[in-house]
C-alpha cells in the first residue's frame, strides 16, 4: 500500500484520538481500542515506511496512548483518608485479639506492681530508683506532689518527652519480632512501674490528686503503650503461629499489620508529649472539671479509634476482612529497569535489587573505600582525642561528627568532610554502575574506567545533597527531607541519561525529581521509619544519654556491648572510654556503608521509573521485537 493511501484510510481514526486525548477521556475501554489501532498501525509503518514521517507521528501517538493507559493517578490524600477510613480499621480489627491480649497483660502486671506496694512500701525504690522516689518525698513535703513534670522550658520539655515515647513505644513493638518475649518484658516493666507508682501516692493519700494530674496525658501514653505491645505480639505472633503460610509469609502479613497500627499511634504519642509538657505542668491550677473531661475526651478518642470504628468498618465490609490475606501469595514478575512504579513498587523493587546485588556493589566499596574511609577516621579520632574521652549525649550525632568533621571547628574538618563528599559519590557509582552491567560479572578494570569518566559530574549532582546533609543541624534534617525528592534524581540521570551536556542532565533531573516528587518522598519517609525500627534494639536512634549520670536512659545492645568491653579493656588501660566509643564507631560505619547504597538503589529505581512514564522506553523495546518471536512455538511473553 502507498503512503498516501496508508495515511487517507486512517486519517479518521488518528483524528480521533488526538480529540480524545486533548479531551483529557479516561475512558479505559476507548483507550484500549486505540492502543490496539495505532501499535498495529506503528508496526506496519515501520515495516514498510521506515524512513517516513508517518512512522514518527504514529511513535508519538502510540506514547501518548501508552501513558494514558499505564498513567497514575495523582493520590496522597485520597489514599490517606482511605487508610484511615478502611485499611487502618481493618487491620486494628484483624489484631483485636492481640490488642486485647497486651491489654490484659499489661493490667495483669499493674495490678501486680500495686499489690506488691501495699506490702513492701519500699519496692516503688527498686522499680522507681532511690533518686527518684526521694525527689517526690520532698515534692510531697512541699505541698507540690507532682513537682517533678514542672520545667522553665516547655518546647524543650515537649521535644524531650515526645522523643522518649516515641522510642519506647517503637521498641515494644520492635522487639515483638523476637517471639514477643521482648514485648512482654516491656509491658511488665512499664506495667509494674505505673502500678507502684500510683499505689505509691495511695499510700501517701494523694491518689486522686495523682490520678488527675498523671492521666491527663497518660490517658494517650499509656494507652500508646499497650497498642503498642499489641502490635508487637501481633507480628511475633506471625513468627509463632504461621498457620497455612510459611514463617517468612506469616511475618510479612503480621510485620505489615503491626506496623501500621505503629505509624497510626504517633499522633497520639505527639499529643500526650503535648499534654505533659503544657497541661499536666499547670494541672495545680486547673479545675477538677477540666481534668476529668481531658482524661474522659482522650480515653473516649482511645476507644472509638482502636474498638468501635473498627468494629463498625469490619460490619460494613466483611469481604475486605480476609483479603489481606493473599498478600503473601501474590507472584512477582521478574525484575525490570523501565517499568511505570507505583510506592510500593518501587520500594519493593529497591529491596529485591539491594538484595540480589549487595555482593557485587558492595566489592568496589569495600575495596576502594573502607581503607579511605579507615584513614579519615583515624585522622580524626587522634586529632579529636578529646571527643573521645566523653560519653555524648546524642551519641549518634556526636559520634558522626567526630568522624566527618562537619561542625567545621578547624580547617581539617572541613578537609575531611570534604573528603567524605567523594567517599559518598564513589558509594553511588558502585551501585550505578551494577544498575548498569546488570546481566554481567564485575570487571575491576572496566569499573575504573567508568568511576573516573563519572566521579566528577556525580559529585557535581550530589554537591546540593551533600550540602543539605553536612551543613543542616540534625534536629533540621527532618523538615530537609522535603527538599531531598528533587534533588535525589541528579546523581542516577548525569550517569544512565544517554544525551545532552552535563548541563542539559542536571536539568532534566532536576525535572525527573520534580515528577516523582510523591513517589520520593512517601518511599524515602517509609524507608527512615522503617530503618529506625530495626536499629532500635542494636543502636537506638536516639540514642540519648543522662546528663546527670552519663548514662544512656533505656540501653540497646551496642551499649551493652559497649559497657562490658569497658570493663575489660579498664583492666589494661586508662582510656576505656576512648575504646567503647570507637567500638560505637565501627558499629555506625558498619551502618553507612549498608545505609547509602540503599538510597542510591532507591534514586536508580525512582528515575528508571520516571524515564518510563516520560519516554516510555520499554514500549519502544516492544517494538523492535515485533516480527522477531518465534513463528512456531509459543514463549512466555506470549501468554503475558
Amino acid at each position: 500500500m502507498k503512503e498516501t493511501s496508508f495515511i487517507e484510510q486512517n486519517r479518521k481514526k488518528w483524528d480521533r484520538f488526538e480529540k480524545l486525548y486533548a479531551s483529557k477521556s479516561e475512558d479505559p475501554e476507548e483507550l484500549s481500542d486505540l492502543y490496539m489501532d495505532i501499535t498495529n498501525d506503528l508496526g506496519y509503518a515501520q515495516t514498510f515506511y521506515k524512513r517516513r514521517t508517518v512512522r514518527v507521528y504514529l511513535n508519538q501517538l502510540a506514547q501518548k496512548v501508552f501513558s494514558g493507559v499505564h498513567k497514575q493517578k495523582g493520590e496522597p490524600l485520597k489514599k490517606l483518608l482511605q487508610v484511615w477510613q478502611v485499611s487502618l480499621p481493618l487491620e486494628i480489627y484483624r489484631s483485636r485479639k492481640n490488642l486485647l491480649f497486651a491489654l490484659i497483660a499489661f493490667l495483669v502486671y499493674a495490678i501486680l506492681g500495686a499489690v506488691t506496694t501495699s506490702i513492701n512500701p519500699d519496692f516503688p525504690r527498686i522499680v522507681l530508683g532511690d533518686g527518684y522516689v526521694e525527689m517526690t518525698l520532698e515534692n510531697i513535703a512541699k505541698g507540690n506532689p507532682l513537682g517533678v513534670y514542672e520545667s522553665d522550658d516547655q518546647t524543650a520539655m515537649f521535644i524531650r518527652i515526645t522523643t522518649n515515647n516515641l522510642k519506647v513505644a517503637f521498641l515494644t513493638f520492635f522487639v515483638g519480632f523476637f517471639f514477643t518475649i521482648g514485648t512482654h518484658l516491656l509491658l511488665f516493666s512499664n506495667g509494674v512501674m505505673l502500678g507502684s507508682f500510683q499505689s505509691y501516692f495511695y499510700t501517701k493519700g494523694l491518689l486522686l490528686t495523682s490520678f488527675l494530674g498523671i492521666w491527663i496525658h497518660g490517658a494517650f501514653e499509656i494507652s500508646s503503650i499497650v497498642l503498642a505491645g499489641g502490635a508487637g505480639i501481633t507480628v511475633g505472633s506471625g513468627l509463632l503461629f504461621p498457620g497455612s503460610y510459611s514463617r517468612l509469609q506469616a511475618l510479612q502479613l503480621s510485620a505489615k499489620r503491626g506496623l501500621k497500627i505503629m505509624l497510626s499511634l504517633v499522633p497520639f504519642i505527639i499529643a500526650a508529649g503535648f499534654l505533659e509538657s503544657f497541661v499536666t505542668q499547670n494541672y495545680d491550677v486547673l479545675p477538677d472539671w477540666s481534668k476529668w473531661l481531658i482524661i474522659a475526651f482522650s480515653f473516649s478518642m482511645i476507644l472509638f479509634v482502636y474498638v468501635i470504628y473498627p468494629i463498625i468498618v469490619a460490619r460494613k465490609y466483611p469481604h475486605l476482612i480476609e483479603n489481606e490475606e493473599l498478600f503473601a501469595r501474590k507472584e512477582r514478575k521478574e525484575w525490570s529497569l523501565y517499568k511505570l512504579r507505583n510506592t510500593g513498587d518501587i520500594l519493593f523493587d529497591s529491596f529485591q535489587f539491594y538484595r540480589l546485588n549487595f555482593g557485587k556493589f558492595i566489592r568496589p566499596i569495600i575495596s576502594f573505600v573502607l581503607p579511605l574511609v579507615l584513614i579519615l577516621v583515624a585522622i580524626q579520632d587522634y586529632s579529636r582525642i578529646d571527643d573521645l574521652e566523653i560519653e555524648h549525649w546524642f551519641d549518634w550525632m556526636g559520634q558522626l561528627t567526630v568522624m566527618m568533621g562537619f561542625d567545621f571547628v578547624s580547617i581539617r574538618d572541613v578537609v575531611i568532610a570534604f573528603s567524605w563528599t567523594f567517599v559518598f559519590s564513589f558509594i553511588f557509582l558502585s551501585v550505578f554502575w551494577t544498575f548498569l552491567s546488570i546481566d554481567s560479572e564485575f570487571k575491576t578494570k572496566d569499573f575504573m574506567l567508568f568511576v573516573r569518566k563519572k566521579l566528577m559530574q556525580v559529585w557535581l549532582a550530589n554537591l546540593l545533597l551533600y550540602i543539605v546533609v553536612f551543613c543542616l543541624p540534625w534536629y533540621l534534617l527532618l523538615g530537609a527531607i522535603l527538599l531531598v525528592p528533587l534533588i535525589s534524581l541528579l546523581g542516577p540521570t548525569v550517569v544512565f541519561y544517554e544525551n545532552g551536556t552535563l548541563k542539559e542532565k542536571l536539568s532534566k533531573g532536576f525535572r525527573f525529581g520534580t515528577g516523582s516528587f510523591g513517589n520520593m518522598l512517601i518511599s524515602l519517609i517509609v524507608t527512615v521509619l522503617l530503618i529506625c525500627l530495626l536499629m532500635q534494639p542494636f543502636a537506638l536512634v536516639f540514642s540519648i544519654h543522662n546528663e546527670y549520670t552519663n548514662k544512656p536512659q533505656i540501653k540497646d545492645l551496642l551499649d551493652m556491648f559497649v559497657e562490658t568491653a569497658r570493663r575489660f579493656f579498664e583492666l589494661y588501660s586508662e582510656n576505656a572510654v576512648v575504646y567503647g566509643n570507637i567500638i560505637r564507631q565501627i558499629f555506625y560505619l558498619t551502618f553507612i556503608f549498608i545505609l547509602v547504597p540503599f538510597f542510591a538503589v532507591l534514586a536508580g529505581v525512582c528515575y528508571f521509573s520516571e524515564v518510563e512514564k516520560k519516554e516510555a522506553r520499554s514500549l519502544k523495546q516492544a517494538f523492535q521485537q515485533f516480527g522477531k518471536t518465534n513463528r512456531y512455538k509459543e514463549s512466555k511473553e506470549d501468554f503475558e
